[in-house]
C-alpha cells in the first residue's frame, strides 16, 4: 500500500509522537492547505480593496466547480459558501417560515448544529420536529421515506451518514420525489459523506438541497461549508446578508429587497475566504497525485476491516467488551467505526492525555481514518490502546 504521509509532513512533523485517528472529527491539515493559507494572506496584502474581485471571480468558482465535479452536481452555480453550515441550514429555515409552526421530518441521529437549533425552534414554536430513530438500522431509510409518505413535511432534515454511527441513509431518490418549490423541501447533510464516500445526486439536484464542508474529509479545515440550493426552492431567504445581491451592488435599489440568481441568493455578508483558498489548493493536491474520492475511499477501506479485526480480536484490549456498531450491511462505508460503550467519553480522555486521539459522542467512541494512516499506524493505535486502557 503507497504511502501518503509526505502529504502531512508539516502536520506529522508538528507532532510526531501523536497517534490521531480522530479524522472524521478534526483531519490533518496536508501541507497543501498551508499553502493556500499563504495565498490567501499574500492576496490580501497584494490587492486589498481588490481581494474580492479574486474571490468571486476565481476563487469561489473553482471551489464551486469542484464541489459540483464531486457531487455530480449540473451547475457549479447553484453552490454558496459560509463559514459553517449552522449559518446555512438557518438561511433555508428562514426562506420557508411562514405564520404556522414548520412540520420537520428529521432523526435521532443529527448532528448538534441542527439537534440544538431544531430543539429551540420547537421551544418557541416555529417549528414541530417528527423524529425518526435511526435504530433499527437496517430499517431506517425505509421508516424514515415511510413517515415522508405518510404526512408530507414542510421540510425534511436528515444527515446522508450519521455523525454518530456512521449509518447511511439509501433513500435519496425515494424521498427526492416528494419534494416540490412551495414543499415540501428536502435537506441532507452531506457532512459525513462529502469525499468520504463516492456521491452522485446528479438526479436529485434539481429539488434537493445539499450542505457540506470542507472541515473533515475534504482537509481543508474550518470556514469552507457549502450549499446547492436547487432552482426554484427558497428564492428569498429572510435571513440574508449583503453578499446575496453582490452582483448589483452599485446598482439603485428599489422598494423590494433584491436577490442574486442561483446560489449566490444564500450568500451571506463579509466572510474569510481563507477556507476556500485552503479547499481549492488540497483538490489540485488530490489532482496531482491522481487521487479521488474513490481511490481514498478504496484504499482506506482495507486499513477500516484491519481496525475492526485487530479490536474485535483483543488487540486494543478492553475495546473488545465495546459493542462495535455496523449499521450499513452493504456498500460504502463511514470512514470511522463506532464502539458503544458506557466508558466511552472516560476512554477517550484517557487517550487524549497519552497523546492518543479519539473522538467520543455520549457512550460511542469514535475512530476515524484518513489518508495519513498506513497498516502499521493500525497496529501502534490498537497497542498504546492496551497499554493506556488495559
Amino acid at each position: 500500500m503507497k504511502s501518503y504521509k509526505k502529504l502531512f509532513s508539516r502536520a506529522i512533523a508538528a507532532n510526531p509522537d501523536r497517534l490521531h485517528f480522530a479524522a472524521h472529527s478534526h483531519h490533518l491539515w496536508p501541507d497543501a492547505s498551508y499553502e493556500g493559507h499563504l495565498a490567501a494572506w499574500n492576496d490580501a496584502a497584494e490587492l486589498a480593496d481588490r481581494k474580492w474581485e479574486k474571490i468571486f471571480g476565481e476563487v469561489v468558482p473553482k471551489a464551486q466547480t469542484r464541489i459540483a465535479e464531486e457531487l455530480k452536481l449540473p451547475d457549479p452555480d447553484t453552490i454558496a459558501f459560509a463559514p459553517s453550515t449552522h449559518e446555512l441550514l438557518v438561511r433555508i429555515f428562514s426562506a420557508k417560515a411562514g405564520g404556522a409552526p414548520l412540520d420537520v421530518l428529521t432523526s435521532d441521529g443529527e448532528f448538534h448544529s441542527f439537534r440544538r437549533q431544531g430543539a429551540r425552534w420547537e421551544e418557541d414554536g416555529r417549528i414541530r420536529r417528527r423524529i425518526v430513530p435511526c435504530e433499527p438500522f437496517e430499517t431506517f431509510s425505509e421508516r424514515y421515506i415511510a413517515a415522508a409518505r405518510e404526512r408530507a413535511p414542510d421540510i425534511a432534515f436528515l444527515s446522508h451518514v450519521m455523525f454518530k454511527s456512521g449509518l447511511r441513509f439509501d433513500g435519496v431518490d425515494e424521498l427526492a420525489a416528494i419534494a416540490r418549490p412551495d414543499g415540501p423541501w428536502v435537506v441532507l447533510d452531506l457532512y459525513h459523506s462529502f469525499m468520504a464516500m463516492p456521491c452522485d445526486f446528479s438526479a436529485v439536484a434539481d429539488r434537493v438541497f445539499l450542505l457540506g464542508g470542507g472541515y473533515k474529509y475534504a482537509m481543508a479545515g474550518e470556514g469552507a461549508a457549502y450549499i446547492h440550493a436547487p432552482p426554484g426552492y427558497g428564492a428569498r431567504p429572510s435571513n440574508t446578508g449583503w453578499f446575496a445581491e453582490f452582483g448589483a451592488i452599485e446598482a439603485k435599489h428599489g422598494s423590494a429587497v433584491g436577490y442574486g440568481n442561483d446560489g449566490l441568493r444564500y450568500f451571506g455578508a463579509t466572510f474569510d475566504a481563507t477556507g476556500l483558498y485552503r479547499f481549492n489548493a488540497v483538490r489540485r493536491m488530490l489532482a496531482d497525485e491522481s487521487l479521488d474520492t474513490d481511490a481514498i475511499a478504496s484504499r482506506i477501506a482495507p486499513l477500516r476491516e484491519q481496525l475492526v479485526a485487530a479490536i474485535e480480536s483483543g488487540e486494543a484490549g478492553v475495546l473488545r467488551e465495546a459493542d462495535l456498531l455496523k449499521p450499513n450491511m452493504t456498500g460504502f462505508q463511514s470512514r470511522f467505526i463506532s464502539l458503544r460503550d458506557l466508558r466511552a467519553t472516560a476512554w477517550k480522555a484517557r487517550l487524549f492525555d497519552a497523546n492518543i486521539i479519539t473522538d467520543a459522542r455520549d457512550d460511542v467512541l469514535r475512530i476515524g481514518l484518513g489518508l495519513y494512516h498506513d497498516e502499521e499506524d493500525i497496529g501502534a493505535f490498537c497497542a498504546g490502546v492496551a497499554r493506556v486502557l488495559g
